[in-house]
């Protein structure tokens, strides 16, 4: 079987690039912080792992591909602590950063079209580019001389839709 083009083309992950070195590190007796992929170096609480061991469920069956209706509630109130105001039909759980990236380029960007991307970035972004046919040609370094905008001067995403 043949790789296409696609994946090909795809650079290896610039954060998947680090694992070697911390496997090394680690190997070496260094402790390593995971601070590139997203694994977490805090114990699982408790009660979670308390109601893994307690589930009543003889199947793991998929969830639905937008995840559940009550974890997507339970973010309505979340948001709304920060005076964003959506409806459970709004948000979409992912299993990573990485997923909602590629759903969210392939859902707004046609194929040859530019974004800017700002750097430092979320490298993984990036390489995402070649999956959807999509260039960044412009990186905007982001320095401490450029002031920042409060969160209250940005547009919600209802006035963006009203433009």
């Amino acid at each position: 079987m043949e790789i296409s083009v696609r994946a090909e083309n795809m650079p290896q992950s610039p954060i998947r690039k680090l694992a070697k070195y911390s496997d090394a590190a680690k190997r070496n007796g260094i402790h390593v912080y995971h601070l590139n992929i997203g694994q977490p170096d805090i114990l699982t609480p408790p009660c979670a792992l308390e109601a893994v061991r307690n589930m009543d469920r003889s199947i793991l069956d998929y969830f639905p591909s937008q995840g559940t209706q009550s974890l997507r509630t339970k973010m309505v109130g979340y948001y709304a602590e920060y005076g964003i105001d959506l409806s459970p039909d709004e948000i979409i759980i992912t299993a990573g950063g990485s997923e909602a990236i590629l759903f969210a380029f392939m859902a707004c960007l046609n194929p040859g079209d530019e974004i800017i991307v700002t750097d430092p970035s979320y490298k993984s972004a990036t390489s995402l580019k070649s999956t959807i046919s999509t260039s960044f040609p412009t990186k905007c370094t982001v320095s401490s001389s450029i002031p920042n905008v409060p969160i209250s001067r940005l547009s919600t995403l209802k006035e963006l839709r009203r433009m």
